[in-house]
This record gives structure tokens, C-alpha cells and sequence, in this order.
């Protein structure tokens, strides 16, 4: 083999490892989002929409809990976010011919964490501030 070709194919290589890699690190990654659903021209009333994505989003069996303006959905990277296309493709199949999401992502990597937990920790944070 010629220098260009060794080099070409620990090149290539190191990008497969590299691809690996990260796509390990996404499965196995744990994942908090806030999303909020909108079908665009579908009335002023959402309640139908929400509570179609609120029956996918508790088939998932992912932590979650909704709240005035969206939904907090916690899990593994790839579940939550097969989660997110599965309440789009239900709110489509509802009529809604365009849909418009928020969505805010938190991840991290060195510790697995609840909304619950961190909303407990402000709170407790709140209380200490009191005294």
C-alpha cells in the first residue's frame, strides 16, 4: 500500500470510530425536553391536539407531565425524540395539514437527573432562602 492509500483508510477509519462513538453516546443519552405542538390552521381550540399527544406521549411510557403551554417529556435520546415524530404524525392524521413545534433539549452527561429533581431543587433552594 502507498502512504496516500494508508492514510485514505485510517482516514476513513477514524471517522467510522468517530461515528460509532457519537451514535453510542446518542442512544444511551439521557434527554429532557419542553415541547409545544401547534397545527397551523386548525381553529383556536388545541385541547383535541393535546390530548391526542398526551394519549401517544403515555403509550411511550416516557416520563412526563403537561403543563399550560407544553409538554416535558424525559428518556433516552432516541425514544423521546421517535416520541415527538409519533405525536406529529398523530396530530397529521387529524387533519392538520402544517404543524409548528417549540421544542428546548437538556442534556447531560454526568449525571441522569429528573425535571421532577430539578424543579425540587429550586424549590428547596426557595425554602433555604426563607430562613
Amino acid at each position: 500500500m502507498e502512504n496516500s492509500q494508508i492514510s485514505d483508510y485510517l482516514s476513513r477509519k477514524c471517522i467510522s470510530l468517530l461515528n460509532s462513538s457519537l451514535s453510542d453516546l446518542i442512544k444511551a443519552m439521557w434527554v429532557s425536553v419542553d415541547f409545544c405542538i401547534v397545527p397551523i390552521g386548525s381553529g383556536v381550540s388545541l385541547a383535541p391536539y393535546i390530548a391526542a399527544t398526551q394519549k401517544v406521549i403515555h403509550q411511550a411510557g416516557l416520563e412526563h407531565e403537561l403543563g399550560p403551554n407544553g409538554t416535558s417529556i424525559e428518556g433516552e435520546w432516541k425514544e423521546v425524540f421517535e416520541c415527538i415524530q409519533a405525536c406529529h404524525q398523530k396530530v397529521h392524521s387529524m387533519g392538520a395539514l402544517r404543524i409548528y413545534t417549540t421544542l428546548k433539549v437538556n442534556t447531560r452527561t454526568d449525571k441522569q437527573q429528573s425535571f421532577h429533581e430539578k424543579v425540587d431543587r429550586v424549590a428547596s433552594a426557595l425554602s433555604e432562602s426563607k430562613n
